[in-house]
């Protein structure tokens, strides 16, 4: 997937760990006040990732794909924020996901992302409930038959 401003990319965590750490820490851990502990959870090694990046190399959004269907750790510069980015790495992580044969995706969005995360057909399962001090709904995405 690519545009004129953007490309996306697979990234594999050891060759890409700093580009995506960076992200998350510039968008998680300062801008959204997320522990570090709570943010490295030990479960990127084992995570599909994809890796958005300006035309010159340089990184701006980054998710990843747990091998349980779960899509999390969605992060875009604020600069980048509203420009296609998020919505093309869902797109892409979705058909990743298909291709592997996931029945289902779901994720914990922020509760200010719930209607981003509708738009693809996402719908909200449970409660309102806090993650790092931030409101989150579960979301689940079932492959239609």
């Amino acid at each position: 997937m690519s545009s004129t401003q953007f490309q996306l990319r697979q990234a594999d965590w050891p060759a890409s760990a700093e580009a995506l750490k960076q992200l998350r820490e510039t968008v998680f851990i300062k801008e959204q006040q997320v522990p570090p502990e709570l943010e490295w959870d030990g479960l990127d090694e084992t995570a599909l990732h994809l890796l958005a990046e300006t035309p010159d190399g340089q990184p701006i959004g980054c998710a990843r794909l747990l091998p349980n269907g779960q899509i999390g750790r969605m992060s875009v510069l604020r600069s980048w924020r509203n420009q296609g980015v998020g919505s093309a790495m869902l797109r892409e992580l979705l058909q990743l996901a298909e291709q592997q044969g996931f029945p289902a995706c779901f994720l914990h969005a922020q509760t200010h992302a719930v209607a981003f995360y509708r738009r693809f057909g996402f719908h909200p399962e449970g409660e309102i409930f806090m993650d790092a001090g931030i409101p989150h709904l579960s979301m689940r995405l079932d492959k239609e038959d």
